[in-house]
């Protein structure tokens, strides 16, 4: 579901109603640095019902999709053990899919190529992947420089493209499990009414200081907390004096376009097997 769709409100009614417990599916809500970025539930709403995997890590250990997804299992299990009803709730498509359809058994990557791959640019990884595995390089965007990074290590770790891994998938829970997915559909305008109010909440909650606190810490600027959206804007904010204004107006746009992204896989890349129907209160998309 979209950011800013109302999701974790819904989830949250949902859980009181059913007697369940709301686990997070949301790749920068697990980052204990992120609770005002992320949107995370404040902890009055986390407090209403058992909430699992909110700001969990440390923004310094980064969470790939496979431990997440680990995570999410044992999550689940400790959830029905205690004879309440798992909800996942987050918009982070790859992390449901590798829940559901399991991940491909990629061997550990040799530290020497990944020191070495995670050096190059965008650029410069869509070049050599474009050499090394045409088939990935074609279906990648050239700026998403993570996936990039990704096939081009495993390619040259394991000496086969990651999408010929990827024909195997192993530990998916899809079959084992009965799944309800519920898509709350909203207008486009509206949505994106939403992601621009959304950010100016996240400003006055405090999203300055939360940013200027991980400038302070100094971290790696390749980890996934700090290229959570609003996070380089608002440091670029404290670094050069760049206006808030002009630095708001990025986060929105940034938004608008995560929400967008969130839309398309919705509609295209549902995990195997699953279909989503709209929720009754909102079934028609704009």
């Amino acid at each position: 579901m979209p950011t800013a769709s109302g999701k974790s409100a819904r989830a949250i009614a949902l859980a009181e109603r059913e007697n369940g417990t709301v686990i997070n599916a949301d790749a920068s809500q697990v980052y204990r640095d992120l609770r005002i970025l992320s949107a995370r539930p404040s902890a009055e709403d986390e407090a209403r019902v058992p909430h699992l995997l909110f700001g969990y890590r440390d923004g310094a250990d980064p969470c790939s999709a496979a431990e997440w997804a680990e995570d999410a299992k044992a999550a689940i299990v400790e959830t029905r053990k205690a004879g309440r009803l798992p909800i996942l709730v987050g918009g982070s498509g790859l992390y449901i899919r590798t829940l559901l359809d399991g991940i491909a058994p990629v061997p550990e990557i040799d530290p020497v190529i990944r020191s070495v791959v995670r050096l190059l640019s965008a650029g410069e990884a869509h070049a050599a992947l474009a050499k090394e595995d045409a088939v990935s390089a074609t279906r990648l965007h050239p700026n998403d420089t993570a996936r990039l990074h990704r096939a081009l290590e495993v390619v040259r770790s394991t000496g086969k493209p990651i999408h010929a891994w990827r024909e195997s998938l192993v530990g998916g829970i899809a079959d084992t499990v009965h799944i309800d997915l519920e898509h709350i559909v909203i207008p486009v305008a509206d949505l994106y009414a939403r992601c621009d109010a959304r950010v100016d909440q996240m400003i006055a909650a405090g999203a300055i200081a939360e940013a200027e606190a991980l400038r302070a810490r100094r971290l790696d600027t390749s980890l996934p907390v700090m290229r959570a959206i609003g996070v380089s804007q608002l440091i670029q904010y404290l670094k050069t004096g760049v206006e808030l204004d002009e630095a708001v107006a990025s986060i929105k746009q940034a938004t608008r376009n995560y929400a967008k992204r969130q839309r398309t896989w919705l509609r295209h890349q549902l995990p195997q097997g699953v279909q989503a129907e709209p929720n009754a209160e909102s079934n028609k998309e704009g």
